[in-house]
């Protein structure tokens, strides 16, 4: 027992360090490498920095790095805290971006050669190196045993398990769910998703490591009182490793500002409903056109190809089929056909004959055994290359990049109160639906990812669905 509580107690100083060293390699890293990169290429150093400047550069750059590193600590508590991937990613590339401008500053400053090959390889470098070297530092630590962090989750109603899967969800967080607790409605030996539960508050105070344990204090909303008492018992236990879970949800909660009027137990939160302004539907729309016509310049041979492909049956490539837009205007939603000429005779022929294909389809609107379909169009709808032609709706204002699933008009019943989130943005060639399951999730879970999305649009959030769209495309998660 004495080396297990030994171990727990060096865990979190070892992380600490090996990610605050990692930052800074990756750091310094960035400098050494841009400066072969420019060597490299010109054979020649002497004239980008001064021999007599290249002492301070150096210098220089090692405080910044240091500095950087000191930020993400104390201020960001990157070391300290674990945060989802493209939350902390998202301030990574914050902070370097702030730095990189620092050092255009003290180049001025100082008035020294500035050279700004160095300067785009240097901090180009960077922006790649600290988020993967961390990521891969904290690879290493999971695998030798140090990173994940015993976790126990007060409560075992639905906001509880909430969080257990939100957890599952974001591995890297490294919170290892130990065990649920509650003191009312578990029964002593029986489990909670699979994983052992208590009952008892004193099995948890007389742990050795309790110091070491993460609480997720997750009680739903009716046991508010219960929250606040173990609130109050883990600050009096000194446990500093606390997260509450709200049982709220509904609510926007990207860039949500929280604030409190002082000697009051009242909390503000003044929410962002960003679509609603101007500046981020024109900072979307930007996007849409820079990125599809950027996709569209490289995929034009596979374009053609397919184009020939599909034509082959002698039919059209591509068909526009009606779906709902923005407002609810309809518009030609184009793909390349991946189905016989007349698809519509067949539907209805196999839907008349086939109960169990009936109730799939008025499930889901969707067959994953569709006879209508051709066998390149198999091929197409498994790669979503069949969705390559909605760039040119994208071009047209018609849909975006990142956005709801396109619903045609029969589907809008099935949104109920979440329709006006659905009709409050353009439609998207992919989204949080195709990249969390695809035709794996049932229709409820679609709707809530629709509805999620528009309530908490940003572009970052576009981006990172445009990278893990990438991912399940090649993996061909849920596709059919």
């Amino acid at each position: 027992m004495k080396n297990y509580e030994i171990t727990n107690k060096y865990k979190p100083r070892i992380c600490k360090l090996a990610l605050a060293v990692s930052d800074f390699v990756a750091f310094n890293a960035a400098l050494w490498l841009s400066l072969w990169v420019v060597y490299f290429i010109f054979n020649d150093l002497q004239r980008f920095i001064p021999n007599e400047q290249f002492e301070y550069r150096v210098i220089s750059h090692v405080v910044l790095s240091i500095t950087c590193v000191g930020w993400f600590l104390i201020r960001l508590r990157h070391y300290t805290y674990r945060k989802p991937f493209w939350y902390e990613l998202k301030e990574i590339l914050r902070t370097i971006a702030i730095f990189a401008v620092f050092d255009l500053a003290l180049v001025a400053f100082t008035k020294w050669q500035f050279s700004r090959y160095l300067w785009i390889f240097c901090w180009t470098f960077a922006l790649i190196l600290v988020p993967t070297l961390r990521f891969l530092v904290k690879r290493l630590l999971d695998n030798a045993g140090v990173w994940k962090k015993k976790t126990i989750i007060l409560g075992s109603g639905k906001n509880a398990r909430d969080a257990y899967f939100a957890i599952q969800s974001e591995e890297m967080l490294g919170f290892d769910v130990a065990a649920f607790y509650d003191d009312e409605n578990i029964a002593t030996g029986s489990t909670v998703l699979g994983l052992p539960t208590i009952n008892s508050a004193d099995e948890i105070w007389s742990a050795a490591d309790l110091q070491e344990v993460h609480f997720i204090v997750a009680f739903d909303n009716e046991n508010l009182d219960k929250s606040l008492a173990w609130i109050r018992e883990l600050s009096k236990h000194h446990c500093r490793s606390v997260t509450v879970v709200p049982s709220l949800r509904g609510l926007p909660l990207y860039n949500t500002e929280m604030s409190f009027i002082f000697s009051h137990e009242v909390m503000l939160l003044r929410i962002h409903t960003n679509l609603a302004k101007r500046s981020s539907r024109f900072l979307k729309r930007s996007f849409d056109i820079v990125c599809s016509l950027m996709i569209l310049v490289v995929a034009s041979p596979l374009f053609a190809y397919l184009w020939y492909k599909v034509t082959r049956d002698g039919g059209p490539a591509i068909y526009g089929h009606q779906r709902v837009g923005r407002h609810g205007k309809l518009f030609p939603c184009y793909k390349f056909r991946s189905m016989v000429m007349n698809s519509q005779e067949v539907l209805d022929a196999l839907l008349a004959s086939d109960p169990i294909a009936r109730e799939e389809w008025e499930k889901d609107f969707k067959l994953k055994n569709d006879p209508r379909i051709t066998r390149v169009g198999r091929f197409i709808r498994r790669t979503s290359l069949d969705e390559l032609p909605q760039l040119f709706n994208v071009l047209k204002g018609e849909m975006s990049l990142v956005g709801p699933r396109p619903v045609v008009s029969d589907e809008l019943t099935r949104y109920l109160e979440d329709v006006d989130y659905y009709l409050m943005a353009k439609p998207g060639m992919t989204g949080l639906w195709q990249v969390s399951g695809r035709n794996d999730v049932d229709y409820e879970t679609r709707v809530y990812f629709d509805s999620w999305y528009v309530k908490n649009w940003s572009l970052w959030n576009d981006i990172a669905i445009l990278f893990k769209t990438v991912n399940v495309v090649l993996r061909r998660d849920g596709a059919y």
